[in-house]
């Protein structure tokens, strides 16, 4: 499970490009994880892009997670699923995705972590961070002390998301984040390719100073 720099899709906002061209220059860039999110997309045209982003992801060595659905993760033999509010329990997609499977959940609160750890989940997405205009209903940002707040709480790993990009990144790492998820400051970026990179480096400099992976390392990120 690699969540340095997690990058979730999002169509609306490549400005044209085909978004398998995208993620193919983010993950050039160094992102080591990309989920797969279009709200709008059929079941069918999901499968056809996730066999593409899954081989796109697999030859970068990248983890490979859908958004919400756990039977187009089983189908597309993903390295596991995302889940919010709203989907699936993470106590049921377990039992459907026994391990190797991840099973990622969102989380805004404490309470909401610690509920997901004990469903089973593997990793957390704790958020919104900061405020964005990416997720509509993502909710009022938590802020680094939300975040810190959640880390402190679990034993898994906790990646930040919300508003995040090269300017803002290190602090999220420094309030106890394995990594950052980002959306629009790579999907919607002039140069994929090197947004990443720049955001990339900002996060493993904020590893690095906090030693061995900081507090963080109960969780193994990057393994």
């Amino acid at each position: 499970m690699r969540l340095d720099l997690y990058l979730v899709t999002d169509p609306d906002l490549t400005a044209g490009r085909p978004l398998l061209q995208v993620v193919a220059a983010a993950l050039e860039g160094g992102v080591t994880a990309i989920q797969l999110r279009d709200k709008r997309a059929s079941p069918r045209d999901l499968l056809a892009l996730g066999a593409e982003m899954r081989r796109i992801a697999r030859r970068h060595q990248a983890t490979f997670i859908v958004n919400d659905r756990v039977d187009l993760a089983l189908a597309l033999d993903a390295d596991g699923v995302h889940l919010g509010a709203e989907d699936l329990p993470p106590l049921e997609a377990r039992r459907l995705a026994p391990r190797p499977c991840l099973v990622g959940v969102s989380a805004g609160t404490v309470q909401e972590a610690l509920s997901a750890e004990r469903a089973g989940a593997d990793y957390l997405g704790a958020g919104p961070v900061f405020a964005t205009a990416t997720k509509s209903d993502a909710g009022e940002p938590i802020g680094l002390s939300g975040l810190a707040a959640i880390a402190s709480a679990v034993e898994i790993p906790v990646v930040g998301i919300g508003g995040i990009d090269s300017g803002n990144a290190s602090s999220v790492i420094e309030a106890g984040a394995a990594g950052v998820a980002v959306i629009s400051a790579i999907v919607g970026a002039g140069d994929p390719e090197a947004a990443a990179r720049e955001i990339l480096s900002r996060v493993r400099e904020a590893l690095g100073r906090k030693g061995a992976f900081g507090p963080v390392s109960r969780g193994k990120p990057g393994t």
